[in-house]
């Protein structure tokens, strides 16, 4: 299968930027400054990444197309405002998450932001649940920008205003260039910002005007060590198919009302997991030292006895130490146990923490 490109690609080129093959595209994991560097210019003033591998899967109908979507979507699609998202999932029948989302009320029905290593097989899924008089399509004419940390708002402000009216997790349709693009206040780092709907034909002048103000590229490798910091999970590592909302600590995301009615995939096991605790749970892990656990680390009592895998693991530059998530036994998850983590052949010691490593800075 040929290696796809985003509309961006020369642009990042241009910029010195180190390109990766992730989920079927070539995509800048870091510039000429360096992951680090990119990490803390998100934190200190603003970044922007090209996230348009994403799929921008869009879905018109009528009532009849939340109550398909809510057979497989654990959110309470019923009482979402229009121009309001949630973080939600698509579900197995078994509870697994076949991929973590985020789905956004528009005035026709549903836009949902998947995965790009997942939205071929997310739109199958979805697929078998919708009616014949529900309208589908992925968008690849739209282009997928977020700008993200404490100078965002200030920044977009200039170029379109009224953006600043936005709270968190909401969005809206604005003027740009002769065109409507849609903006909503939301993004995966722990800081305050923005994603940017836009087409291919006005992306590069869109990204021009960030660069003017001093908004820097940032790679998949700055993403990364962002999200952890934030404690927040990436599919295919932290969540798969064999992992329940419960598991992954994610209960919140399911809606008090969807937990008491039920409905949709899976609900029966996760209902019970509710009342009776499950056997493992993700934490956040601080290593001791400077060592760094890594993906597939395997986790230890301080007796020797192995409780679970660190399923990401980084130095998170923010907070100056390794940080890392990981399932462990439920006995072993109270925050403040001590811990051993399997090194290169070596043992090490860390302990449970709280999540997230670096506190959210989100506009409420």
């Amino acid at each position: 299968m040929e290696i796809q490109k985003t509309a961006l690609y020369n642009y990042h080129k241009n910029l010195g930027a180190k390109f990766v093959p992730f989920a079927g595209y070539e995509m800048p994991i870091q510039y000429k400054e360096g992951i680090v560097k990119e990490h803390i210019s998100t934190r200190t003033h603003a970044g922007f990444f090209d996230v348009s591998h994403m799929g921008q899967f869009f879905l018109e109908g009528d009532e009849t197309l939340i109550n398909s979507l809510e057979k497989i979507i654990p959110a309470d699609l019923k009482s979402l405002k229009i121009n309001h998202s949630k973080y939600s999932f698509l579900l197995n029948e078994d509870g697994g998450i076949i991929d973590d989302l985020i789905i956004t009320k528009t005035e026709k029905g549903f836009c949902i932001i998947l995965n790009a290593a997942c939205k071929d097989n997310d739109i199958k899924q979805i697929s078998k649940f919708l009616d014949k008089n529900h309208k589908s399509l992925l968008n690849n004419e739209l282009s997928l920008i977020a700008l993200q940390g404490p100078k965002s708002v200030e920044i977009l402000e200039k170029l379109i205003p009224g953006v600043s009216n936005l709270k968190f997790m909401t969005g809206s349709n604005f003027d740009y260039e002769g065109e409507k693009i849609y903006i909503t206040r939301s993004g995966y780092t722990g800081e305050d910002g923005f994603e940017i709907s836009i087409s291919n034909k006005k992306v590069e002048k869109f990204v021009d005007f960030l660069i003017k103000h001093n908004v820097k590229p940032i790679g998949l490798g700055a993403r990364d060590t962002l999200r952890l910091e934030a404690g927040l999970c990436l599919y295919g590592h932290d969540l798969n198919e064999k992992i329940n909302p419960i598991e992954a600590n994610l209960k919140w995301a399911i809606a008090k009302k969807r937990k008491e009615t039920g409905g949709f995939n899976g609900w029966k096991k996760i209902k019970k997991l509710l009342e009776s605790g499950c056997e493992k749970t993700r934490v956040g892990i601080k290593p001791d030292g400077k060592i760094i656990a890594r993906e597939n680390t395997k986790i230890f009592s301080t007796d020797d006895k192995e409780i679970g895998i660190i399923t990401s693991g980084t130095f998170g530059p923010s907070v100056n130490a390794p940080v890392a998530m990981g399932y462990l036994n439920s006995n072993f998850s109270e925050v403040g146990t001590e811990i051993k983590l399997e090194v290169r052949g070596k043992k090490y010691g860390g302990k449970v923490t709280e999540l997230p490593f670096y506190k959210k800075s989100y506009v409420k």
